[in-house]
Parts: C-alpha cells; structure tokens; sequence
C-alpha cells in the first residue's frame, strides 16, 4: 500500500513538472528567436544604410560633369581617405546621351594629398584615379570612439573656361561610416566635407569584447578566491584554464576590428585591467597551493615519523 502511494506521488510531481519545463523551454526558445530576429533586423538596418548612392551635389544646368567618387579605405595610421573618382559627362560634355565619352578635352583638379589632375581628350573617356585624402581632428588610440574629419575640393575646367561639376558620393569601407556634406561655389566647384565616424558592427563587437573581458577576468578572480579560501593544493585543472584565460584574452585582444595600438580606450578601459586581474588570480592561487601543498606534506612526514 505503501509503494502505491509513493508511486502515485511520485507520478504526480512529475505530472507538475512536466508543463513547468515546457514553459521554460518556450521562454528560452522565445529569447533565442528574439536576439535572432534582433541581429538579423540589426544586420538588413545596416546593409540598408551603408553602400547607398548619395548625391551630395547636382548642378542645375544640364551640362556638367558628374563625379562618382567612392570611398574606399580610411586609414587612421597614415591619416588617409582614399577615394576612386570615376568622371561621367553630361550634357554638351558627352559626346552623346547617357555616354562616358568626352566632347571636348576636359581637366579635372582633386585637392586630395597630393593635388590630382585628371584630363580627358576629345573623344576619349577619363580614366579612374584613386585619390588620397588626409584625415584630421581625430585620435586613434581613441578606438573605438575615435572619429575623423576629411576634405577634398573638385573642379573641372574645359577650353580655359570653369564647368560645373556634381558629386556622388558612394561608402564601401565597412570599418567606417562617412557622414558626408558637399559645398557648390559660384564657379562650379565642389568641396567635399565629411565625418568618418566607426561602424556599428565595430561598436557591438567592440563592447562585446570589453564585456567579455571583464566577465572573464571576475570568473577567474572568484575562482581564485574560492580556492584560497578552501585551503586547495595546486589544482592543476583550475591553473591551466587561468592561464589559458590570460593567453586567450591577448588573441582577443588584437582581434578587435580595425587592428587598434596598444595604449587605445579599450585597453585602459578593460584589457589591461583584466589581464591584472587574472595575473594575480593566478599567481595567488598557485602561490597558496604551493604552501598548502608543503603544509600537507609535512604533516603527512610528521604522522609516519610518529608512527
């Protein structure tokens, strides 16, 4: 009668239980499909907002010169935008509609670093020059909040005379954002003003890692304390995943998009910090297992002289 009622009991906790995981069940599989759906969403906001076609600056005239210019790399280190200007006539400047051949001969000056001139005979289409563009009012070590400015004047002359040039702008690097403005002057020229400023997926991955660093580095620091306090010899196990930690955070480190110099934000910020920590969790742990390892073998020689 006994074994009944335990069996029944036993049959009853588990028939409570029972829709209790598959709550539970529900709301991980919820929270999944949610940070999913959060990161694709995340994914098709930026590939939306990135790589568009801007046109900074269309004359009103129908005869003009359009410049796609398409940035290609920003590179803090040498402080350099580069650019690839692709000149497109229109108007009485092409030799007919909707062509890439010049009319007449044409001189196109880029103000980059150094100055660039592109020409074009008559009846021939210019060739694509890649243009360097210097980059101030930025700090590099600022990473990943570091942010640059950037400028390049275009014009265009043909028969000694100023043509108006339009400018279309085009992001590719996807270690950047350029929030780009353009300036018409009176002759037709354009100046080109810009604000390059980190990709999101830069920042995610960036506070990712500082996360992950701290997270790391207070797991090993716990550990550390609970095997001081427990009197633990060298725990081999715990000493190598402690070591392994303090290695892995430097792979991790020179992972960071965009290759960042030591000494930058994120380093200051959490590396160095958690590489400390996790450098002294280790050397404390090893250096109290030490003793408490003599301790033990000294009362393991005192119990066998005595014996």
């Amino acid at each position: 009668m006994q074994v009944t009622t335990d069996d029944t009991s036993a049959t009853d906790r588990a028939a409570h239980r029972s829709p209790r995981r598959r709550w539970r069940f529900a709301a991980v599989l919820a929270v999944v499909v949610t940070l999913c759906g959060s990161g694709i969403g995340l994914y098709l906001n930026e590939r939306d907002t990135r790589e568009q076609t801007r046109e900074l600056a269309v004359p009103a005239t129908p005869d003009w010169i359009e410049l796609d210019v398409t940035a290609q790399d920003v590179d803090p280190t040498a402080q350099q935008l580069t650019l690839y200007v692709t000149p497109v006539p229109h108007g009485r400047f092409a030799a007919g509609p909707d062509s890439q051949t010049f009319a007449r001969p044409v001189e196109i000056t880029v103000t980059g670093t150094p100055r660039v001139t592109i020409r074009a005979a008559e009846g021939e289409a210019a060739a694509s020059q890649l243009v360097q563009v210097g980059t101030y009012d930025g700090t590099k070590t600022d990473y990943p909040f570091d942010r640059y400015r950037a400028e390049a004047g275009f014009s265009a002359t043909s028969g000694g005379a100023a043509a108006p040039v339009g400018l279309v702008l085009t992001d590719t690097d996807p270690f950047f954002v350029l929030r780009p403005q353009a300036t018409t002057a009176s002759s037709g020229a354009v100046t080109l003003d810009t604000r390059i400023t980190r990709s999101r997926s830069t920042f995610i991955l960036s506070w990712f890692m500082i996360a992950a660093m701290w997270a790391i580095a207070l797991a090993v620091l716990g550990a550390a304390e609970v095997l001081y306090r427990k009197r633990e010899g060298l725990v081999w196990p715990s000493l190598g995943w402690m070591a392994a930690s303090l290695f892995a955070l430097i792979g991790m480190r020179n992972a960071a998009p965009g290759a960042p110099p030591i000494g930058s934000l994120i380093d200051y910020v959490a590396f160095f910090w958690a590489e400390g920590l996790i450098a002294a969790s280790l050397a404390c742990t090893a250096w109290s297992g030490i003793r408490t390892e003599h301790r033990l073998r000294r009362e393991r020689e005192a119990v066998t002289e005595a014996a």
